[in-house]
């Protein structure tokens, strides 16, 4: 082995020829692993080698990295630092403005204070100077006072010496003098007022009365209407008198069941060719009127048959209450009228008042309406509406409980009716209060369609009635002797007694029983107030 050293092995001869094969048989062996053993030597030192180059590189690198942040570490200080300065130096001097601001204020205000102090102190010495004004004034005025009790103690003494020589000289007391003066001054101011009354009402009465009277008697004599009233019964003419015979029937069958069906009395006495329908009901008393006569048209009378007529006209007779109040409409011009209104207007043709037509009056006031406002220059159309719709509550007032007014006003007000409207019909009859001069019209148009002659019939028990309450309305007031309604109840005149009611007294209470009469009775158009004072002196000559 050309290149190895030699090496002395201390072994037996057993030992070193064991090596010796060994080496001769591994000897490419050996060297293979010397190589590795070498390879790996050098791997491991050049490995150790480059990772104390990279760690020198990274220390190096870390070293510049340092050193760089050191630097940026500084220059942000220093920039820092120069901004905390520049912070602290606005810092103060913001303060040292707030501060100069603060000073500026305590100053101003410390000089306020200053200003207020002096005007105090002024103000000080002046109450000081009220105040010693004001003792003194006081001072004066107690003076005063002790001189003024002196005097009105003095006066007190005169003036009880003068009533006591007052007293002596006229006869009374102070109270008996206090009660003449008064009676003197109430009886001055009672004859002034009568004095200022007469002439106002006087004046009133003179202007309204011109005015109005023309204003009526120019829708009076423009309107003309028949003056018939209505009656509670209603003649049938016959052809003959077999035909009673018919209507009364075997054993008067058949007017037994004429007037139960009907609901009304039939009188056959012995006016010939007549029979008489009477009932207080005008609706029942027309659908009687026409059942007979379609029955004596026909012939056939019996109760089958009169029960069969009765009942068509029954139904027929809403239809022929809608046209009339259609055809009422239609004539004065109120088309837009709702139908149940018409229905009710309608109705009226059948309801009578002290004998007078519903209807006919209705038509009358609407007409003496329309007049009274063309003379005053007021809307005709809305006065003839609410003459023709015043009393429409007549139409309902025996299904509803209260005036006729009222009722016909609610009706108005369902149906839309415009507030005007239904405020006049309202207060037509005082029921209300009065809104609009048409209101007053229509309480006139009414009075005078009321009032006119031959257009209300009153009985004669309700006619002696009305004039007693009104006498003894009259004769209820102090003072009065006797008294008299005159004129069917137009008048009343009044005898007083003369020591009790003077002139000036008599003035007022003529117009203390007029306003009692107003209040207490129901009468058409006016009634007239006489008070009579008569002082008669009697002296015989001997």
């Amino acid at each position: 082995m050309t290149g190895f050293p030699q090496v002395p092995f201390p072994l037996g001869a057993t030992s070193f020829s064991s090596w010796g094969s060994y080496f001769d048989l591994g000897n490419g062996t050996l060297l293979g692993l010397i190589t590795c053993v070498l390879g790996v030597g050098i791997g491991y030192y050049l490995r150790g080698l480059v990772g104390r180059w990279q760690a020198e590189a990274i220390e190096k690198q870390a070293q510049a990295k340092l050193e760089n942040a050191d630097v940026e570490v500084s220059a942000k200080l220093k920039e820092a630092d120069i901004q905390a300065r520049a912070e602290v130096v606005k810092a103060r001097e913001e303060f040292e403005n707030t501060t100069k601001t603060r000073r500026k204020e305590l100053q101003d205000h410390e000089g306020r204070l200053i200003a207020r102090e002096e005007n105090l102190d002024r103000k000080a010495t002046m109450l000081d100077k009220r105040e010693e004004q004001a003792k003194a004034l006081i001072a004066n005025s107690e003076a005063m006072d002790e001189k003024s009790k002196a005097a009105k103690l003095e006066n007190d003494k005169r003036a009880a010496q003068l009533q006591l020589r007052f007293q002596k000289i006229a006869g009374m007391t102070t109270e008996e003098a206090r009660r003449e003066i008064l009676r003197h001054a109430e009886h001055d101011a009672r004859e002034d007022i009568a004095g200022l009354l007469r002439r106002l009402q006087k004046d009133a009465r003179d202007q309204g009365e011109r005015e109005a009277q023309r204003i009526v008697a120019q829708a009076v004599q423009r309107y003309s209407a028949s003056h018939a009233g209505e009656n509670m019964a209603c003649a049938i003419t016959l052809e003959s008198e077999e035909v009673k015979g018919r209507i009364i029937g075997r054993e008067g069958r058949n007017i037994r069941s004429i007037e139960q069906v009907t609901g009304v009395s039939m009188l056959i006495d012995d006016t010939p060719e007549v029979v008489t329908i009477s009932s207080f009901d005008p609706v029942r008393r027309e659908i009687a009127r026409l059942t007979i006569e379609e029955l004596i048209a026909d012939g056939r009378i019996h109760p089958a048959r009169i029960e069969e007529v009765h009942a068509r006209h029954s139904e027929g007779l809403e239809q022929h209450i809608q046209a009339i109040g259609v055809e009422a409409l239609y004539k004065h011009h109120l088309q837009d009228a709702a139908p149940e209104v018409a229905t009710a207007i309608g109705r009226l043709h059948y309801r009578s008042s002290f004998t007078q037509n519903a209807l006919q009056h209705a038509h009358e006031v609407a007409s003496l309406m329309g007049v009274l406002a063309a003379e005053m220059h007021l809307d005709t159309a809305l006065a003839k509406r609410i003459g023709l719709l015043h009393d429409i509550g007549k139409a309902l007032d025996q299904s509803f409980e209260g005036p006729h007014a009222l009722i016909g006003a609610d009706l108005l007000r369902r149906n839309n009716e415009l507030p005007v409207v239904v405020n006049a019909v309202a207060a037509h009859h005082q029921e209300a209060e009065a809104e609009s001069v048409y209101a007053v019209l229509c309480s006139a148009a009414d009075a005078i369609s009321s009032a006119r002659p031959g257009a209300r019939v009153e009985s004669t028990d309700v006619y002696i009635q009305r004039l007693e309450r009104l006498e003894a309305i009259a004769t209820a007031f102090p003072g009065v002797v006797k008294s008299s309604a005159l004129h069917a109840g137009r008048e009343v005149r009044v005898i007083v007694e003369p020591t009790l009611v003077d002139d000036a007294e008599a003035q007022l209470l003529a117009r203390n029983i007029s306003r009692k009469i107003e209040q207490e009775l129901q009468y058409p158009g006016q009634i007239r107030v006489i008070i009579i004072r008569e002082k008669r002196c009697v002296e015989y000559a001997r």
